[in-house]
């Protein structure tokens, strides 16, 4: 039988590597009982929708792609009006990212993935708690 503890994963390099972080940690979002009914439930997201968007955010934040564009700030704060978004639901967030991360990857890209992770969740709690 092997063994894959010394299996040495790659570093996010490319698109493929970003769609594979992305569906991957969307799939746990989904699952999550803490904050998958805030996408689900109350955001009612249009993950057909949604998902490329993500793959265009990340790829902008951590390949350089100039691809994203879009306001994710303000629809943060829209929806923590109808549904609580406070320090529980953004430490799962990083938490299950920086597991996606960690799970897939290993690098200094991957290091990046979760640091950028880090301050988009700090940055966006902040936000919604001073009423944006």
């Amino acid at each position: 039988m092997m063994n894959n503890v010394n299996v040495k994963k790659k570093d996010i390099e490319t698109q493929a590597d970003i769609v594979l972080l992305v569906d991957t940690f969307y799939k746990k979002v989904n699952e999550d009982q803490t904050i998958g009914f805030i996408f689900n439930d109350v955001a009612k997201v249009d993950w057909s929708g949604h998902l490329p968007k993500m793959y265009s955010f990340w790829g902008s934040m951590l390949l350089g792609e100039r691809t994203y564009t879009g306001a994710p700030m303000t629809k943060h704060i829209e929806l923590s009006r109808q549904t609580t978004m406070c320090q529980p639901q953004f430490t799962t967030w990083l938490n299950l990212f920086t597991a996606t991360v960690d799970e897939l990857f290993d690098g200094e890209k991957a290091r990046e993935a979760k640091l950028r992770a880090t301050n988009v969740a700090g940055l966006m709690l902040h936000k919604i708690q001073v009423g944006g």
